[in-house]
């Protein structure tokens, strides 16, 4: 019997297990910031919508462009800066990225009813939950789509510029079709590369904790945005 094998075996399948259980880890730790992000959203969304003096203090005056960009800087900002961070820092960045989002989505809750955004929301989590799921077990590198969509990304971003001066209900229907297929797309894209990211660095706990506030940081700027998207297609307005 050769005991080198067996031991060269079992040391593969010990690592593979330790490896197994720290990706599962890791990616409860991405889920569980990305919930609590988008359960901050919800709720500061909520709550201001409830306030017509607040919404009119927002969206009266130059705060609305604050709230408008900030965001997006601190994404870049995230970006740039994860790893000279804390753990912290991040975290605090994310909490303050989804509590400016929430400020921003307030209106939905005014132009549609309860209904359809309850309706839409369902339909968004199950559809992010299965392209994320095909993100995690597929086989197929899908690290090719990355251009591509960033591509399909700039061309919403202009196309939205446009929009808003044309107010085309054809254009804006284009749009949001365009944009539910890029970020649903950017689902699997990202939920792959979040695994990758895992495999490359979970020999650093610290690394792989920052990696985790920001794979659920492109994770919930992907379900955000599909949400958004989808109820331009199916939710329903309440001057309807």
């Amino acid at each position: 019997m050769n005991f080198d094998n067996i031991k060269s075996v079992y040391k593969r399948t010990s690592q593979r297990t330790h490896y197994d259980c720290g990706l599962r880890e890791y990616l409860l730790r991405v889920y569980q910031y990305m919930s609590f992000a988008l359960a901050l959203t919800a709720i500061i969304s909520m709550g201001a919508a409830s306030s017509s003096q607040f919404l009119n203090l927002i969206y009266g005056t130059p705060l609305k462009w604050v709230i408008a960009l900030v965001p997006l800087g601190m994404a870049f900002y995230m970006s740039s800066r994860l790893m000279s961070m804390s753990v912290t820092g991040v975290q605090t960045c994310l909490m303050i990225f989804a509590t400016l989002m929430g400020l921003s989505l307030s209106t939905i809750f005014i132009l549609f009813t309860g209904e359809s955004i309850a309706r839409v929301f369902f339909i968004t989590a199950s559809t992010f939950g299965a392209m994320s799921v095909y993100g995690h077990t597929t086989k197929r590198d899908l690290t090719s789509m990355g251009s591509f969509l960033m591509m399909g990304v700039i061309g919403l971003f202009i196309a939205s510029v446009v929009n808003i001066f044309m107010q085309s209900g054809v254009l804006q229907f284009v749009i949001s079709i365009i944009g539910v297929v890029v970020f649903t797309l950017f689902t699997a894209y990202d939920s792959q590369k979040i695994k990758a990211l895992y495999y490359k660095t979970q020999s650093n706990a610290l690394i792989t904790h920052k990696l985790a506030i920001y794979g659920s940081l492109a994770l919930y700027m992907d379900f955000i945005n599909i949400f958004v998207f989808l109820l331009q297609l199916l939710g329903v307005r309440r001057d309807e």
